[in-house]
């Protein structure tokens, strides 16, 4: 059974306590829409979940988790009530992760709380005070406005400068984070965009004017960068027009996140209209890829859509030399965390950013096919590891296995094969693809090299790679096997060697970062040294130039360190 628009709706008429379960019919909802997040189209895509309701108040549900919407459709909020409306939700539902909003918690559900706020809205007819005008109109003269659903290269840098520059609470990040995919999914999203004289967007806002009664600001941002005076007062002013040519009634300005933001909003007349409370629970029991997969590298949506967490990055060195200034980044091919935000900071003084080798899609494409066709009559690193050795390989890679780790839930999804990577792949392709199988089961799935170079290529830098594809095949092919047959017999130490890494490269702390009692087998001499020399021959000349910011595999920082300093460069730690 589903409503008139393909909505799917949960079969039933009375819970246990009573209360009423109906379809949710997206047209009555946005007809008495109170708050932003009755907003049913626009939730449907945040979420992910289908909308149903149980008495007057609506919620979200899909696989295992419940988002309730504790403002009601009408009437007044009564807490006891929504509690009731909750706990049949849950019931229906079998959610056990629980989300819920509402004006006020109920007693029972104080413990609770996460985050307290309040919410604000404005009149669409309460008209700007003269000096809030003026402002606008100054604005307007180095400005062009418009309203378009088009979310841009323009528009993720802007909002990756925003995000980069404040601590947001995670539920607003994540207003940011999905921004892109819900303006494909929602019709009735808009941008309003301020670009100043050289195309350059200075400002933008993200509205929502499905609700029949009000628009809703969900969120916006103005640019540092491309800093005009005033644009977000021009922003403001055009989104009251807007209301009023749409015939709302008011416009829901959010809740107040900070008191800048709330500064702002009661400047232009927003008036707290209603508290904001948010709640999280879990119900269920509380007991304790290959890096050369371009569908992997390549993802970019998912990583969007994902929002990591992002760190300051610290494996970071000065190079100057007559004056002119550079930086080197040790990077990483897979970590935990990102630090594009930072990135973003950093590429603002460079003119151009130096990768070891190209990290295209194409040039990714190319290793990978290579990896998985092993040279004929070559040897497998099946032979070469005994039947215990291959299992234990298996159990560290893919995590438990079996009826009881099924049951728990606890079987990884995407584990590689091991015992395909090493009887039918080349060697360095098993190694990078069970090693990097096995963070991913670590939770290390961003990769530090990879999210630079697209930023790099989104902010328009100019983008070098020091070794062409084939040097790096070379390299490859270089790696002696009987380091990676060690490798994998010593899998066992990988989680404490992970760990222990990740700690220093957190921390800059390159001495520790390589530490370590089981060394990666691509750290040797040849792999090192001999690409040391590649890069400090190819990197020179744009260091000499100055504004430029060099990424390079921490370790060859060991070498390239002191070759620097012996050639006149003065090098000193950034991070």
């Amino acid at each position: 059974m589903s409503t008139s628009d393909g909505l799917r709706i949960i079969k039933g008429l009375r819970t246990d306590g009573g209360l009423e379960i109906r379809p949710a019919d997206a047209k009555d909802i946005l007809k008495r829409a109170r708050v932003p997040e009755h907003s049913v189209h626009f939730m449907r895509s945040m979420s992910g979940g289908e909308p149903f309701l149980v008495d007057d108040y609506l919620f979200f549900a899909e696989d295992d988790w419940l988002k309730a919407i504790g403002y009601p459709l009408s009437g007044e909020y009564e807490p006891k009530r929504f509690s009731l409306a909750v706990k049949d939700a849950v019931k229906i539902t079998g959610a056990v992760h629980c989300w819920a909003v509402c004006p006020r918690l109920p007693p029972t559900f104080e413990d609770k709380r996460r985050a307290q706020d309040e919410v604000f809205i404005l009149d669409a007819l309460k008209k700007p005070s003269s000096r809030l005008l003026r402002l606008a109109d100054k604005a307007s003269r180095s400005l062009r406005v418009e309203v378009n659903q088009e979310f841009t290269k323009a528009h993720q840098l802007l909002w990756d400068e925003f995000m980069g520059a404040r601590k947001l609470p995670p539920e607003v990040a994540d207003l940011y984070s999905k921004t892109a995919m819900v303006l494909r999914r929602t019709r009735d999203l808009v941008l309003l965009n301020a670009w100043d004289k050289d195309d350059n967007l200075a400002a933008c806002l993200l509205l929502d004017l499905a609700p029949r009664s009000f628009l809703s600001y969900i969120v916006g941002a103005h640019s540092r960068r491309y800093y005009t005076a005033h644009a977000t007062d021009l922003l403001f002013r055009e989104m009251l027009r807007l209301a009023g040519k749409s015939n709302k009634e008011f416009i829901h300005l959010g809740i107040g996140v900070n008191p800048g933001i709330r500064r702002f909003k009661t400047k232009w007349g927003g008036r707290s209209s209603l508290g904001y409370d948010l709640a999280q629970w879990y119900l269920g029991d509380k007991s304790g890829l290959s890096l050369f997969d371009p569908g992997l590298l390549h993802n970019k949506l998912s990583y969007l859509n994902s929002l990591p967490e992002q760190k300051k990055f610290r494996m970071l060195w000065e190079v100057e030399k007559q004056g002119k200034v550079s930086l080197i980044g040790g990077s990483a091919h897979f970590f935990r965390y990102s630090f594009r935000h930072h990135f973003r900071r950093l590429f603002d003084r460079a003119e151009t950013v130096i990768f070891e080798g190209p990290l295209d899609k194409a040039s990714m494409e190319i290793v990978s096919r290579l990896g998985k066709n092993p040279a004929p009559g070559s040897q497998t690193l099946t032979a070469m590891l005994k039947e215990e050795e291959i299992r234990h390989l298996e159990k560290v890679v893919q995590g438990p296995g079996g009826f009881w780790a099924r049951l728990m839930g606890a079987v990884s999804k995407d584990s590689p094969d091991v015992r395909y990577y090493l009887a039918e792949t080349r060697p360095w392709m098993a190694l990078f693809s069970l090693w990097s199988g096995f963070l991913r089961r670590m939770d290390w799935k961003q990769s530090v090299d990879k999210e630079a170079w697209e930023l790099a290529k989104d902010m328009d830098k100019n983008v070098v790679a020091m070794e062409r594809i084939e040097e790096q095949i070379q390299t490859l092919e270089g790696i002696p096997l009987e380091r990676i047959i060690k490798f994998f017999r010593f899998c066992g130490q990988w989680k404490k060697m992970a760990r222990k890494s990740e700690r220093a490269y957190l921390k800059g702390d390159l001495k520790n970062l390589l530490g370590t009692s089981v060394e990666f087998p691509s750290r040797t001499e040849y792999v090192i040294k001999r690409r040391d020399e590649l890069f400090f021959e190819r990197m020179t000349p744009y260091l000499n130039q100055g504004d430029c910011l060099v990424f390079v595999g921490s370790a060859h920082m060991l070498n390239l360190g002191p070759m620097l300093a012996e050639a006149g460069y003065r090098v000193r730690k950034a991070g």
